[in-house]
Order: structure tokens, then sequence, then C-alpha cells
């Protein structure tokens, strides 16, 4: 098949990279930015453009990933150029998005087919539930992989795709897709920012973080044979509040002290209820 990215971020690189490597045909790359562009074309082999005007209208899939609040202009403008020039294709082109948050139904029920020009059904979204940075490589095929479509037809092909790069591919309705990327920012997101507090306080005594990737790893691995809540630890589980009225005192931050005592009644609210 052939595909057009409309987007060259984080996702979008490790997305259409694996793709190609599984023998898809990427055949264009567009972004707003030129050289973020022109930087994934040259990976991909492929050409590159920054205007809607110049996007191929041929392209079997066109997969959106870019940032949420891009899509609904972007799939309108996509929509009408296509519209106005006519496909090769004797088919109906998929439209994709890769979002996490977004519901199916920022695909309006009035896309027009560039091939009829009437209302086309052919959309759905391939989430991919990793974190991803450019210049990180990811093993996909570990990676799990949500899809949804409009029809039973469009859902097999998004399957079929998904399954090139991803060992774990499951059906996902958008409600329940907004709940699993709402789980994925306090997994990851914030997880890590907790990484970047605990730096700062090292920072302040030039200790190197380095010194905690075991501790970080043993939490990452406990979570693979404990539930969370089981794998707890810590003077928050028990609140003990001579330790944690210490370690407040030892920050100078007031919004670092305020995430620290909401944590610790988090902690420890949801520890009690175990008990």
């Amino acid at each position: 098949m052939k595909l057009v990215f409309l987007g060259s971020g984080n996702l979008a690189t490790h997305l259409s990279l694996a793709l190609k490597a599984s023998g898809e045909d990427i055949i264009q790359i567009f972004s707003r930015t030129q050289e973020h562009a022109q930087a994934l074309a040259d990976k991909l082999h492929c050409t590159s453009c920054t205007s809607i005007s110049d996007i191929r209208t041929d392209a079997d899939i066109y997969i959106f990933s870019v940032k949420d609040d891009a899509l609904p202009s972007l799939i309108n403008q996509l929509s009408e150029h296509l519209s106005q020039h006519p496909s090769p294709n004797t088919h109906q082109p998929i439209f994709l998005h890769t979002a996490g948050s977004v519901p199916m139904s920022v695909f309006p029920a009035n896309t027009p087919s560039p091939i009829t020009h009437h209302p086309s059904p052919n959309h759905g979204v391939l989430y991919p539930m990793q974190t991803f940075s450019k210049d990180r490589e990811v093993d996909f095929r570990e990676i799990p992989c949500f899809i949804e479509a409009s029809n039973d037809d469009t859902l097999e092909v998004i399957r079929q795709l998904a399954s090139r790069i991803s060992d774990h591919v499951q059906e996902a309705s958008s409600n329940k897709r907004k709940k699993l990327h709402l789980a994925a920012v306090f997994a990851c997101n914030m997880v890590n920012h907790c990484y970047r507090l605990a730096e700062k306080v090292l920072e302040e005594e030039s200790i190197d973080f380095s010194l905690y990737q075991p501790l970080i790893q043993e939490t990452a691995n406990k979570v693979r044979e404990l539930s969370p809540r089981n794998a707890q630890t810590g003077p928050m589980v028990r609140y003990d509040s001579t330790i944690m009225d210490a370690q407040i005192a030892l920050i100078s931050d007031e919004r670092t002290r305020q995430i620290y005592r909401l944590m610790a009644d988090s902690i420890h609210a949801d520890s009690s209820q175990a008990n």
C-alpha cells in the first residue's frame, strides 16, 4: 500500500520507519516545517512537502500524526484538496490518525471521497501506546497498538497494517482509548516528571542521577509481578509524619512541596484502602 504521513514528529518518525521496515511504501511526508519534513523523508527515501496542495492524491492511506488540536483543520484541508484533484485510484483511501485521546469522530461524516465526491466512510485510528523520542530506538513489536475503524473492511486493513509492526494489536473504542491515554499520562509523563524532580534535588548536592538507575529499574520490574498498590513502599505508605516533615523541609520550591504532600496523601489513602 502507498502511505502518506502528515506529521514528522516523534511518533510519526518511529511509526513511519517501522512501517517502511515492514515493507510498506511510504511515498511522502507532509509537515509545515520544511527542515523536519525533509529530515524524515531522507530517512524514508521519499518526497516531502509543506503545502497541502502538494500532497499526493494517489495514496491508499493518509496517516495523520500531528498535535491533537491541529487534526480537525488538517483533515478538512486534505479532504478539500483530494476532492478537487481526482485520484487515479479506483478504491477509497483511508484516513487514519494516531492520537490516544482524540475520538474517531474527528473525521467528519461528510468527508468527501476523492473518487466519488460523496461522503467516504473509510477512516480509523491506530494508536501506539508508547513514549517516543526521535533519537531513541524502540522495539515496535512490543508496543501495544489500539485500533478502531468506521467499518469492518477498514478495520481489517488497519489490523493488517498494525500487525506488520506489532505483536500486540487490539480493538479499542474512542472512550476506552481516552482512558488508556489518561492512564499513560500517569504511568509515563508524570512518573518521568518525578524523575526530573529527583534530579533537581540531587543537583543541589552535585549527585549523579545515574546512581538511581538500579532503583528505577527495580521499581519498573516489580510491577511485572505485583500490582502497583502492592509494590508501593516507603514513608508515605506508613504516613511517617516525622520523616515526611523532615523531607518537606529540605524542599525549597513551594510547588514541589505541594506535589510531595498531595502524593503522600494519595499514596497513604490508597494503601489504607487495601488493608
